[in-house]
């Protein structure tokens, strides 16, 4: 299926550039065409975020569109609940006092006047029907598993998706369908933080090294959406937290905090993000949120409550000095594939729609002179045109507003390697004094994963246990993802041929088996062999939520994150 522009993603930045380049291509009178790859079972259907909204990129594509008309599936404005207050606040302890910073010492990035409460994936839902109304071609349900190059395998020309119908021990099965090749003049990768096709594409052709950018960091997000009394709703109040549970001493250096909004007419959306830069293998994000909830200031907010929705997602937090060369010959990195996220702001969703618009400019400004080459005419890629390298969207990135926002607080996260009170200290001078033209670079030289410390240097983290009104045990919150994959296929998560069962082993002798502690789905656990003192690994991943984080945090990095058949993982409707 030959396509001018070929989108792997559907979330905010991937469709955002196909209805830019769409709208482009519609006022030149060019039959350009354009299709958007989606893994989840709809669109919307995989996307989790907070989410306060910034609506600065929304408003650039869509300049002619009243908030008020922008409705989710029921026919409600998405743009229902401006932020009204904005309260950032210090936990003490797990009863003590909480006392307000104050939004005067707070960087700027941080204020919210003018944003919005929403459900980025309402929104996602919203662009991908408006893609379609200008006919841009959807194909939700499809997993992209394969990048197609070129006969000299220096270019890109697309991409595979995964076969359908393939049974556990690898045989076809009755169902069996073979994945589809879709090729394209120039293909986008939007598939979100720690995308399997753009990690592959960024070490094929070396683009960290090609812009001289360090390892990309992370953190890992889980959240909740509670619907409560309408009575007790405050819409559009924000509360953001740090302290406690993390850090507890001034100079932790466990980096992350909690976020929790109102949202009209009857929600909570609450949720917690750790970075995945922590020491401590016994350290599990969920569990951490878990009794976070239990605290006076954030349990207040949930009485007579329950709990409809919970899911979890890794993002992007190197910021600018991670981000790698973001073009190769036949496509382009946009989104969170990127890096684009603000961790300071604690927003990226503004970021990736941008950077959606100004790669589909680049790329229609190539891909629309020669109209012998249009495959929206013609049905197929002309075998004379070579994949260019559109570099123009690389120099366009660097002279927008993304740019400058990310550089202004560029060593803010790194900062906070010398501990949580250095780190805020520094935030405060680099928002309202330096703003990004220091002339140091706190440098980060090494992955996650190889900041987890040995078990034996650790004490465990006793937690409590769940009290099922405030909190809740995982496989118990893990059936409000609506989490679904096919059981008779082969497990998408697979330890690495150059890695094997040492990798493993040494995990639970060394670290103490991590997964089990870090990952929000249940998906990796040890188990004791019959008649055996030894334990082995055990990959449920018929569990997985696509968070993607054991790819990042697994002692040596020994799994390998592939698609499953399209349309498995979560079913998110209102994260």
């Amino acid at each position: 299926m030959p396509f001018d522009l070929l989108v792997v993603g559907g979330g905010p930045a991937g469709l955002a550039a196909a209805i830019k380049f769409k709208q482009l291509a519609i006022a030149a009178d060019k039959d350009l065409s354009v299709c958007v790859l989606e893994k989840g079972a709809e669109v919307g259907a995989h996307i989790l975020s907070g989410n306060v909204f910034e609506p600065r990129s929304f408003e650039e594509l869509f300049p002619d569109v009243s908030k008020s008309d922008v409705l989710d599936g029921e026919g409600a404005s998405i743009f229902s609940t401006p932020v009204t207050e904005d309260k950032f606040i210090f936990l003490t302890s797990e009863t003590g006092s909480a006392p307000p910073i104050p939004n005067v010492l707070l960087p700027s990035q941080l204020h919210n006047d003018g944003n919005y409460v929403i459900s980025l994936g309402q929104l996602c839902r919203y662009m991908g029907a408006k893609a379609e109304e200008i006919g841009v071609e959807v194909f939700a349900g499809f997993a992209a598993s394969e990048v197609l190059y070129g006969a000299d395998n220096k270019t890109v020309e697309g991409i595979a998706t995964r076969d359908v119908g393939i049974s556990k021990d690898g045989t076809p099965s009755t169902n069996f369908e073979r994945g589809m090749e879709l090729r394209a003049r120039q293909t986008l990768f939007a598939e979100g933080a720690r995308g399997s096709c753009s990690e592959e594409l960024i070490d094929k052709f070396g683009l960290r090294e090609a812009n001289d950018a360090q390892p990309q960091t992370y953190g890992l997000g889980v959240k909740e959406v509670w619907e409560i009394p309408e009575s007790q709703c405050e819409p559009g109040f924000v509360q953001h937290t740090i302290g406690w549970p993390l850090q507890d001493s001034p100079l932790s250096k466990t980096f992350g905090g909690s976020f929790l909004y109102h949202q009209a007419p009857n929600k909570v959306l609450l949720g917690f993000v750790v970075g995945l830069d922590y020491e401590n293998p016994h350290l599990s994000p969920y569990k951490e949120f878990q009794r976070w909830k239990h605290h006076p200031e954030i349990s207040k907010h949930l009485e007579n409550g329950s709990c409809i929705s919970y899911g979890a997602r890794v993002l992007n937090e190197g910021g600018y000095h991670a981000i790698p060369k973001l073009t190769f010959p036949g496509g382009a990195l946009v989104g969170c594939s990127a890096g684009f996220l603000n961790s300071v702001k604690i927003k990226g969703s503004h970021t990736a729609i941008k950077s959606g618009m100004v790669a589909a400019e680049a790329m229609f400004d190539v891909l629309s002179k020669d109209e012998e080459c249009f495959a929206g005419v013609n049905f197929e890629i002309n075998e004379s045109e070579v994949p260019q390298e559109v570099t123009a969207y690389q120099t366009n990135m660097e002279d927008s507003w993304v740019y400058e926002e990310l550089k202004e607080v560029r060593n803010c996260h790194g900062a906070f390697h010398y501990g949580f009170v250095p780190g805020l200290v520094y935030s405060g001078i680099a928002a309202h004094v330096l703003r990004g033209k220091e002339p140091w670079t706190f440098s980060n030289t090494s992955e996650d994963s190889d900041k987890t410390g040995e078990v034996a240097n650790f004490e465990p983290i006793e937690y409590p246990k769940p009290d099922g009104v405030f909190s809740f045990d995982l496989l118990t919150n893990l059936q409000r993802s609506g989490t679904n994959h096919n059981d008779d296929q082969p497990a998408h998560l697979r330890i690495k041929a150059d890695k094997g069962e040492a990798a493993w082993k040494d995990s639970i002798e060394t670290y103490g088996g991590p997964e089990q502690n870090f990952c929000p789905a249940g998906v990796y656990e040890y188990v004791q062999e019959e008649g055996s003192t030894d334990q082995k690994l055990q990959i449920n991943a018929q569990n997985c939520v696509h968070c993607k984080c054991c790819s990042i945090k697994m002692p040596h990095q020994y799994i390998d994150w592939t698609v499953p058949e399209g349309g498995g993982g979560p079913q998110y409707q209102v994260m």
